[in-house]
């Protein structure tokens, strides 16, 4: 039996499976807060010369760069944790007024084995404080769900115009575990 927080191979495959997607989907920069749940990810947009991995000090300053990226002719996507949604809800209202492509791809917390309670709040909040911003919601649970539904959630902000996020369940990336 696999520990909670441990890495099987059918988990280490899905963050392969988004790094292709994003490099199909012609995104070149990945705005991100450091988070274990993407470091896989972020090692692999961090070995491409051609995307560009921009560490934030906060996450609503990824909001303005994924704007300043299309504006400037590029597709960027913002790598982030569920806890730090709550501090990019009043700059999401820059995606509505401005209508830009938005694609971001959040890791939860405070969900499926969780030790930690000051990461249940903001994890149970996320997907509303998402859709209250007129965001659309999609969520993979299961590492076969991640590919079909990262590629969905960027043909409808990049094609379609429709803001989104994927949700990153905390069963798929794993409980973290501290040990004393």
């Amino acid at each position: 039996m696999q520990a909670a927080g441990s890495e099987t191979e059918e988990q280490t495959s899905w963050p392969d499976d988004i790094y292709e997607v994003l490099k199909d989907s012609g995104i070149c920069m990945a705005a991100h807060v450091p988070d274990g749940g993407h470091a896989s990810l972020i090692r692999s947009i961090d070995a491409d010369p051609h995307m560009m991995s921009v560490p934030l000090t906060t996450e609503e300053e990824g909001v303005a760069l994924l704007a300043g990226a299309w504006l400037g002719g590029q597709r960027a996507v913002l790598l982030m944790q569920s806890s730090g949604v709550g501090n990019c809800i009043n700059m999401l209202s820059l995606v509505k007024t401005c209508r830009f492509p938005f694609l971001a791809l959040v890791t939860m917390r405070g969900e499926w084995g969780e030790f930690n309670p000051w990461q249940v709040p903001m994890g149970s909040a996320t997907e509303a404080a998402f859709r209250l911003m007129d965001i659309t919601v999609l969520r993979a649970d299961e590492p076969a769900d991640v590919k079909p539904t990262v590629e969905a959630a960027a043909r409808m902000a990049f094609a379609g115009g429709t803001p989104g996020v994927v949700l990153l369940s905390q069963k798929l990336i794993g409980a973290k575990q501290f040990v004393k």
